[in-house]
């Protein structure tokens, strides 16, 4: 015996068809655009953080300049005892702060002379208030220098014994931690001024006090 369908059973399950067609395309595309959203997050999070790298980046181009053109601008002696302290291993990281002049017309070495004079234990306090007001933790090298009138080996123990003087102040009157600081002559080398006249000598009589951290 032959069965028949009833027509409305037909139209119910084309319709059932449609609709479950219709929600299936729906949730499709519901997924392709959660999928879409999660995507465009994941591209902006990664955007910003290039942005990001790119601004530390360029935030250390700009201090490597920086410290290039400081460089540039300090003596030989102040490059020298940055190196010095670099290559021993000292407490220094390589910075340089600033360097202090502490010549004869300032603080009266005077010839053949290095003995602190009242000027220059002035000089010196004033020195140590700042480096005390910026509280780095520094690193100091004193250099010390003399005309050319002597031997050279005179001279470089008459340069060494004018900055001894000079950190064992700092030590004793001013609280400078010994392993912060490193003295060193140069004695009649690296002259600033004209040895040939008084007022040149002078000046190559001083003290040179380089600050690093």
């Amino acid at each position: 015996m032959r069965k028949f369908v009833s027509p409305a059973i037909v139209i119910l399950l084309v319709a059932g068809l449609a609709v479950t067609g219709c929600a299936s395309k729906k949730y499709v595309q519901e997924q392709v655009a959660n999928s879409e959203s999660v995507t465009n997050g994941k591209i902006g999070e990664v955007q910003t953080s290039v942005e990001g790298n790119q601004k530390e980046i360029t935030a250390l181009h700009q201090t490597d300049a920086e410290m290039q053109k400081q460089l540039d601008k300090i003596s030989a002696t102040a490059k020298e005892a940055l190196n010095r302290a670099n290559k021993a291993g000292k407490l220094a990281e390589g910075t340089f702060i600033g360097e202090t002049i502490l010549s004869d017309a300032d603080v009266r070495f005077g010839f053949d002379n290095y003995k602190l004079s009242d000027e220059a234990k002035a000089a010196l306090d004033a020195f140590a208030a700042k480096v005390i007001a910026k509280n780095v933790g520094a690193y100091l090298e004193i250099q010390g220098f003399t005309d050319n009138i002597g031997s050279e080996s005179y001279n470089l123990s008459l340069g060494y014994k004018r900055a001894e003087k000079v950190m064992k102040y700092l030590a004793s009157e001013k609280g400078f931690p010994l392993y912060r600081m490193n003295v060193t002559s140069y004695g009649e080398y690296k002259p600033i001024a004209d040895n040939s006249t008084r007022e040149g000598r002078a000046q190559n009589r001083r003290v040179v006090l380089v600050l690093m951290k």
